[in-house]
């Protein structure tokens, strides 16, 4: 007859420690298959009276071997065990049951007993025992199936950490979850494109990448005939996540299990108390249609008969989320600057070295090779990083724009520890808003009570009630979709570029505020023009004695005015929505003198070289020289540049870029690029 079972649910009292995942006991965690078995995480319960009982029997007693524990309940409530040897017996009450449990896998099939004794007299009820003459259960504890990740986001795959927090994933100092990271770098140059392509590891670097996964066993030597454990993804994950079984570290010997179309692995039973360990890899970062989670289950699975297909017994799983991209503002410290080595940008790239040995960060000039005359490094990538507990390094992200410098990233930044990504839409045709010429991101910010520890990303786009320019769907959803720097849409279509970096940047400042928003100004620059007026500098040369007179000729163009009070109007509409997404005051923005006109299409571009779209690397200012109204000796923009940026302890150096970027409607920072350094803070620990 067969044994039936009984095993309850094991409350769990998992004290609550912030930032970390606490451990319980192993026969909390352990999943087991059940044969004729008592499992860890509860037991066996057998009752004792029933047909199998013999004639007369009016007590019962109880012997086992060393592996098990016994508990006689009589009436509901456990008895002590005897000692050993002491004949203690037993009425055979209705309601009376044996507890059978065991502490630990058996170590081979039918390796303990239950043998229960009985004296005669009558028989009382209904047992359930499986052999009326013997009285002889036997219990098996099968072997403990668990799949380890880091849960608690230290680094470290620790054993019996509560199945919860091995399944879900929680945001916030107080969260918990396993973290993969999107292997889009390159160990090795010769075999393209990316790591994350390949079904083979090539080297030990690669597996740094991963995030470890542990499949624990402890059981028999060998698993009965007809069970299997199985690995498994769903085919919504498969293109999402790669796994890989490392059978040997001395050797690396390692091959892909799942991931790449592959759903199931049947993982070799290894026998005994065992560990087997797996790495996982991201294949994609979040996107519109993927949330960033992926699951990865492993599961025992049992014949019933000769002929039939297996059916699953539990299923045991991980819950990983793959690491976002992250841009960086800046405020953070540079590691090295990028730029495009021209024919007619040599005087610039000789100012730049000037700059950056200042700023004590590196400089990487690519040249014509890689650049194939495309001189707008700015437009063409935008350089973050991607982190998990395990690791972090910096990811390129190359724009859809393909104007020569495409190549670009893959040529002089994929390598080892240095990813890329790249969105290309397949239905839209790219425009200059897809430049990352068009994206910023903010310092750190808090705006009513919400914390934005990473900043949020700005994004330019068309009025909200006009048909216009916006950025591609898939760039703009992409990141959107990496959450932990909340987008903002600006309405940047009203400059002939289009691009948000054109009217507004940050720099750092060492007051508590610790940063500074600019925004291009016209009515700055008219009330400096007429201060100068009023001076008596009406007539003071411009535009390195080209243009077409001072301060006066420009006061005195009413048609120039009237432009520029619309583009005022398109940054102030700007300014409010800044000051609302990013919790500032009137005290946190500067305002830059500008000057703008509209060409033929009503679309604006700069009057004189605009000094907003400049290089920010720490305390050093890498800022289009404007050639501004010339008095004394001094240029006047300058000047107010000064006055208003070195009490906050920056550094302005000018640097002449009117024939190599600003005639062709660009400028400093449109024609360089920054890799800066990461933020010390997690971004698991964001709320998005």
């Amino acid at each position: 007859m067969p044994v039936p079972r009984k095993v309850p649910a094991i409350p769990r009292k998992v004290p609550a420690v912030p930032g970390r995942v606490p451990a319980v006991p192993a026969q909390q965690r352990s999943r087991r298959v059940p044969a004729v078995t008592v499992q860890t995480a509860g037991w066996v319960t057998v009752r004792v009276p029933g047909r199998a009982a013999p004639a007369g029997a009016v007590a019962f007693g109880v012997k086992h071997t060393e592996g098990v524990s016994v508990a006689v309940l009589l009436r509901g409530r456990a008895e002590p065990e005897p000692v050993a040897g002491s004949g203690a017996r037993w009425p055979l009450h209705e309601g009376t049951a044996l507890r059978v449990s065991m502490s630990r896998a058996s170590s081979e099939l039918n390796d303990n007993k239950v043998r229960r004794g009985r004296s005669p007299r009558s028989s009382v009820g209904e047992s359930s025992f499986p052999s009326a003459d013997s009285g002889l259960l036997t219990v098996d504890l099968s072997p403990g199936i668990s799949l380890d990740v880091d849960a608690d986001q230290d680094g470290v795959v620790e054993r019996n950490t509560p199945a919860v927090f091995q399944a879900t994933w929680a945001w916030g100092p107080d969260g918990h979850g396993a973290i993969v990271l999107v292997s889009c770098d390159k160990e090795f140059p010769f075999i393209p494109p990316s790591d994350c392509d390949h079904e083979h590891v090539f080297s030990k670097e690669d597996l740094l990448d991963m995030a470890p996964m542990v499949l624990r066993t402890e059981g028999p030597q060998r698993l009965p005939r007809g069970y299997e454990i199985v690995l498994s993804v769903s085919v919504h994950d498969a293109d999402k996540v790669g796994v890989f079984h490392v059978q040997s570290k001395a050797f690396l010997t390692s091959h892909s299990v799942l991931g790449r179309r592959k759903l199931f692995h049947v993982v070799p039973y290894p026998g005994g108390t065992a560990e087997l360990d797996f790495f996982v890899e991201g294949l994609r970062f979040p996107d519109e249609t993927f949330s960033g989670l992926v699951s990865i289950h492993v599961c025992p699975l049992e014949t019933m008969a000769e002929g039939m297909p297996p059916s699953p017994i539990f299923t045991d799983t991980v819950l990983f989320r793959v690491a976002p991209w992250i841009m960086t503002p800046n405020i953070l410290a540079p590691v090295t600057l990028f730029v495009c080595s021209l024919k007619d940008n040599y005087l610039f790239t000789k100012e730049i070295q000037s700059l950056v040995a200042k700023a004590g960060c590196g400089l990487k000039v690519c040249s014509g090779y890689a650049n194939r005359g495309d001189r707008w490094m700015q437009d063409e990538i935008e350089l973050g990083y991607t982190h998990a507990p395990h690791k972090s390094f910096p990811v390129v992200l190359d724009s859809p724009r393909e104007r020569g410098t495409e190549q670009l990233p893959v040529k002089e930044l994929l390598g080892p520890n240095f990813g890329y990504v790249h969105k290309e839409p397949l239905f839209e045709a790219a425009a200059s808003l897809d430049s990352f010429g068009n994206t910023a991101v903010s310092p750190p910010v808090a705006v009513a009570g919400k914390e934005y520890p990473l900043g949020r990303i700005l994004v330019g786009s068309s009025f909200p009630t006009a048909a216009g320019r916006r950025m591609t769907r898939l760039v703009r959803d992409f990141l959107f979709a990496q959450r932990v720097q909340a987008p903002v849409e600006l309405y940047s279509d009203w400059l002939a570029v289009g691009n948000v970096s054109e009217f507004v940047t940050f720099v750092p400042t060492s007051d508590k505020k610790r940063f500074r928003m600019l925004l291009a100004s016209p009515a700055a620059c008219y009330r400096l023009f007429r201060d100068k007026q009023k001076e008596g500098q009406g007539e003071a040369t411009m535009f390195k004695g080209k243009g077409t007179g001072g301060p006066l000729a420009v006061l005195s163009n009413d048609a120039l005015a009237q432009q520029n009070q619309y583009v005022q109007r398109c940054i102030d509409w700007n300014r409010d929505i800044l000051k609302q997404e990013l919790g500032l005051l009137e005290e946190d923005i500067i305002d830059l003198p500008a000057l703008f006109k509209l060409d033929k299409h009503g679309k604006a571009v700069p009057y004189f070289p605009n000094t907003v779209p400049m290089l920010v690397l720490a305390g050093e200012l890498g800022i289009p020289k404007p050639f501004g109204p010339v008095a004394g000796g001094e240029c006047c923009v300058e000047r107010r540049l000064r006055e208003l940026l070195e009490p906050l302890g920056l550094r302005c150096r000018f640097l002449e870029d009117v024939a190599s970027y600003h005639g062709s409607l660009g400028e400093v920072r449109c024609g360089t690029g920054v890799w800066r350094r990461p933020f010390a803070f997690p971004w698991w620990h964001c709320t998005p």
